[in-house]
């Protein structure tokens, strides 16, 4: 069966930085692509990073220079590493798996990101 299970949200202060962490089960990650995603609190639901089995990776332009997404295959998790928070980056952050057909913001899941200025 396949999981994602996010995790490492929280509440901190604009210009701090949080790890986000993504645990798989059921495929490893040779098998997909992989993304991050996230829904504002006027749920608006935005891709804001991939990473390709090759490991070629993308940002949306408002996190780039921000962000890193990174896979550890020894863990089975995918990371999301922010520094530098803004305010406008509160949001429900969601893990895509893309060959799994687990993409977008998906009801009931994800980890809570609130940046305070």
């Amino acid at each position: 069966e396949v999981q994602l299970v996010e995790s490492g949200g929280g509440s901190v202060q604009a210009g701090g930085s949080l790890r986000l962490s993504c645990v798989v089960s059921g495929f490893t990650f040779d098998e997909s692509s992989m993304g991050w995603y996230r829904q504002t609190p006027g749920n608006q639901c935005e891709l804001v990073s991939t990473i390709d089995t090759d490991g070629s990776t993308y940002y949306v332009s408002s996190v780039k220079g921000r962000v890193t997404i990174v896979l550890d295959n020894a863990k089975n998790t995918m990371y999301l590493q922010m520094t530098n928070l803004k305010p406008e980056d509160t949001a429900v952050y969601y893990c895509a798996a893309y060959a799994k057909k687990r993409a977008g913001c998906r009801p009931g899941q994800g980890t809570q990101v609130t940046v305070s200025s």
